[in-house]
């Protein structure tokens, strides 16, 4: 199975680096199932329900949000209806929404995808460890899915690398998202669990994590603030990884960087 996971959304930047380049990513390497991060797609804050439709229409399989996952209100409600759209897993009981599904990839392949969110510098929700752990025992890899993508959305790369040795060998991939910088430390766990710390953004990185300069840069320099964050919308970099993924064990076999247009280096997976 060939999978692709895309880094956290931000503004309109970033969503047009999606519907400009999935499409083609799609076709040119034979995707199976694509997951992409959308916490701060609308404006930098949040998804809408017109947004969510957009990166579905686009070529997603499955979004996943974080920390912005409420901060357009309307999401408390149509996130009841749209299934493919993810929030994080440890949230409280009553939350609306769901924080982990299984969908069927382009391969036949059932994909179980969960967005669990950090509790180092980030809001207090439940045990991450603790979520993650009922959901992969109630469908394990080879029992009640054939492949396991989990985003963890977290501040520090401590906690994403617990969660990653954490699951090792019960996971396909796992991804942090929200820091948006992508890092280099891309490669298979010991037992077969494909790693990253953070995929990145896509978005404009002229910017500060997105964002445009002179706000963050006023807080910054002078603690005042002079308004509301907005998103940088200069041409958009897409990050995030690529897995080639075992059909018989569900584990990866090869991990890769994708950053694609923008202003940072290129990078695309040579095992395609």
């Amino acid at each position: 199975m060939r999978l692709l996971f895309i880094g956290d959304i931000v503004g309109r930047a970033g969503r047009a680096a999606v519907v400009e380049h999935l499409p083609r990513l799609r076709d040119m390497w034979k995707l199976d199932f694509v997951v992409v991060n959308v916490e701060n797609a609308a404006g930098g804050f949040g998804i809408t329900e017109s947004i969510a439709d957009e990166v579905l229409q686009a070529g997603a399989d499955c979004m996943t949000l974080g920390n912005h996952a409420w901060d357009q209100k309307e999401a408390l409600v149509f996130i009841e209806r749209q299934p493919r759209l993810l929030r994080p897993v440890n949230f409280p009981p009553g939350t609306p929404g769901r924080g982990a599904n299984v969908f069927e990839a382009r391969n036949g392949a059932n994909v179980l995808v969960m967005n669990v969110m950090g509790r180092i510098f980030m809001d207090p929700l439940d045990d991450p460890f603790a979520a993650v752990e009922r959901e992969l025992s109630a469908c394990p890899i080879g029992v009640g899915c054939d492949a396991a993508v989990i985003d963890i959305h977290a501040e520090t790369t401590s906690e994403k690398y617990a969660m990653g040795h954490f699951v090792d060998g019960r996971a396909t991939l796992v991804v942090g998202t929200h820091t948006h910088a992508p890092t280099a430390d891309h490669h298979v766990l010991q037992h077969g669990t494909g790693y990253l710390s953070d995929a990145g953004m896509t978005g404009d990185f002229d910017s500060v994590i997105g964002m445009d300069k002179d706000e963050p840069l006023r807080r910054f320099t002078r603690k005042i603030s002079g308004g509301r964050f907005e998103p940088a919308n200069g041409p958009a970099t897409l990050c995030g990884v690529a897995v080639d993924v075992n059909d018989a064990t569900g584990l990866a076999k090869q991990i890769a960087p994708v950053r694609i247009g923008g202003r940072l280096s290129k990078a695309m997976p040579d095992f395609w």
